[in-house]
């Protein structure tokens, strides 16, 4: 009795353990960098928002804001700086989908004229002058005109353009991004001095969210729960300031304020504008 007890656990023992070494193997031969198959970003599709009617809309502020990459908590929207298990930063998922056609890049806020991909290379090469020594006697120096093509790497800024709303069917107020644009700072070819920020071309967020939801971004705090560059938006898992709100100028803040930090008290004071209009309409 005690020797078929022994074989039935040994049975089931050998039977359990390679169960668990088949499951590990996903492909025979081929090594898998991990425990499971990641298919999730890749299968998502965007979730669709709440319509929105007209006669339903209460109010409505329209502001652009700035997405500074180097702050800690928008560095997931710079880095990789290069392709690391299938992922890429923003900057490359949106020139890759614009060189396929799959969004189109505008010239203006407004989404009325669009570059082509070529365009915007184009446009937005950098020429630079360097000085180089002849490698032949009598080794004299000379100066070189480089292109110098766009490289997502310069991109350290994202300007976006939203519209805040109060939604009475739902009784919420709610949020639209309408357009993503890539900034680079500007460099003088001359003295290579800073000349300030560059917007390069701008995106309509409701197309590109079909790329966007398919695009992973990591996700610091789990790497199961992973999460797209349209879960990022959406989410807000971002930090930015407003720069622009609808006026009757048409101006930007540092327009009509020149110090800095005034400027960002002023960009304070539009955001608690807007979060105490929903705060107003429950009041007793």
């Amino acid at each position: 009795m005690t020797t078929l007890k022994q074989l039935i656990i040994i049975s089931l023992s050998v039977w359990l353990f390679s169960g668990a070494v088949h499951a590990q193997v996903l492909e025979e031969g081929t090594p898998y960098d991990g425990v499971y198959e990641k298919v999730w970003v890749e299968e998502k599709r965007p979730i669709p928002l709440a319509y929105v009617r007209e006669a339903d809309v209460l109010w409505s502020k329209r502001v652009w804001q700035v997405i500074d990459l180097r702050e800690k908590i928008n560095m997931p929207l710079y880095f990789p700086t290069t392709t690391i298990d299938d992922r890429q930063s923003l900057m490359q998922v949106l020139m890759a989908a614009v060189d396929e056609g799959a969004i189109r890049a505008f010239q203006d806020d407004e989404f009325t004229m669009t570059y082509t991909p070529d365009e915007i290379r184009e446009r937005y090469a950098r020429e630079e002058t360097r000085t180089l020594t002849r490698p032949d006697p009598p080794y004299e120096e000379y100066d070189t005109t480089f292109v110098i093509p766009l490289n997502p790497e310069d991109v350290t800024k994202y300007r976006i353009k939203e519209e805040w709303f109060f939604d009475s069917k739902r009784s919420v107020l709610d949020v639209r991004v309408l357009g993503v644009c890539p900034v680079r700072e500007r460099i003088d070819p001359e003295t290579g001095e800073s000349l300030g920020d560059q917007p390069l071309f701008w995106v309509y967020f409701p197309e590109a969210r079909n790329i966007l939801v398919n695009a992973e971004v990591f996700n610091r705090h789990n790497d199961a729960q992973r999460m797209s560059f349209d879960d990022l938006f959406m989410r807000r898992m971002f930090n930015s300031y407003i720069y622009k709100e609808s006026n009757v100028y048409d101006r930007l803040i540092q327009e009509y304020i020149e110090n800095g930090l005034d400027q960002l008290l002023e960009a304070e004071k539009i955001k608690d504008e807007i979060r105490n209009y929903e705060l107003d309409l429950w009041e007793y």
